[in-house]
């Protein structure tokens, strides 16, 4: 047989890629309006998931959004903090997680027993819980936090000693803005935002002279001392709208980008480093997607006891940020 050359066969795999996708994509909306279902997606997710979504946005912001939707499935693509989250505050629903190994190496790194050991060693603090952590962890939290509200929150509590879990960047970043309180840090981290340092930030400066840094507040702290701007998944694509700029350097994980252009396409987007990938939150695809529809798994269940004390934590920190959990939130 003859050897089909490789400039042809690339052709005919991306050609064959595009067909699949494209039956994929069918595939998943017919599911979707059989099921009832409502497609949520993380702004991390492959652009081929995000393509496919009612709603894109951050994880707590997807959580609230699929309340008062109608719908009796939410397909959550994103992690399983996420996908609980979601479930803490739609219990008559069912969360349907795409593929089970997505978790969150940052949540991982904070267990109940050892936040209840720790809590014994800081009887006097309050515990702020990371909006990524489990809805175990967020049972035994007194109030949760995002990236965006984190400030606002640990403000808000009357104790001078904050447990700050589990993500030490974040805490680091709510210090600086809080320095009437003491802020015991876990030491979790995120993963992707780790990655990034300081040089990265500073080389991609010198290339593109002008170009305002926007950083998450997970970045290190020297990453952060860089940044033009700081702020939540949510908080990228209004800077950029009010932004004068033509060309932004985006200090987050790269899934970003693809709402970045469609939101902003006269604009450019530059990642500072080639790391800047979740690999965990690529774990979902259209085909996951599509089977977790068909056949109804993997189903979220959280024990309910757990899920009342974390419902608490979650409400608490809407009432502080007057964030209605009954408000449909607008796409991200």
């Amino acid at each position: 047989m003859d050897r089909v050359p490789t400039a042809e066969l690339e052709v005919l795999e991306k050609a064959n890629s595009r067909e699949v996708r494209a039956r994929l994509r069918e595939k998943v909306l017919r599911l979707k309006k059989e099921r009832n279902a409502y497609i949520v997606a993380h702004n991390y997710q492959n652009y081929e998931v995000q393509e496919v979504a009612d709603i894109l946005g951050d994880s707590l912001a997807l959580s609230k959004a699929a309340i008062g939707t109608g719908s009796d499935v939410i397909v959550f693509c994103g992690v399983d903090f996420m996908a609980e989250s979601a479930k803490i505050l739609n219990p008559g629903r069912t969360v349907l997680l795409p593929v089970r190994e997505a978790d969150c190496p940052m949540a991982l790194m904070v267990t109940p027993e050892r936040l209840r050991a720790a809590k014994a060693e800081h009887p006097d603090a309050a515990v702020v819980c990371y909006v990524n952590s489990s809805a175990a962890v967020k049972a035994e939290s007194d109030i949760a936090c995002t990236s965006s509200n984190a400030v606002q929150i640990v403000k808000s509590l009357p104790h001078k000693k904050i447990l700050f879990v589990p993500d030490k960047n974040l805490g680091h970043y709510v210090q600086r803005f809080c320095p009437e309180k003491e802020i015991v840090l876990w030491k979790g981290f995120c993963t992707t935002h780790i990655r990034i340092t300081a040089a990265d930030v500073l080389a991609m400066k010198a290339r593109y002279p002008g170009a305002p840094f926007i950083a998450h507040p997970e970045c290190p702290p020297e990453v952060i001392d860089q940044a033009d701007h700081v702020c939540s998944t949510s908080g990228f694509s209004p800077y950029i709208g009010r932004s004068k700029a033509d060309t932004f350097i985006i200090g987050t994980e790269v899934g970003m980008i693809f709402k970045l252009k469609k939101d902003h396409p006269e604009k450019r987007f530059v990642m500072p480093t080639e790391q800047f990938v979740c690999q965990t939150m690529k774990m979902t695809t259209l085909g996951w997607v599509a089977h977790a529809l068909e056949v109804m798994e993997h189903k979220i269940e959280i024990p309910e006891d757990v899920r009342v004390r974390a419902e608490k934590c979650l409400r608490r920190m809407m009432d502080v940020s007057n964030d209605h959990p009954n408000t449909v939130i607008a796409s991200y």
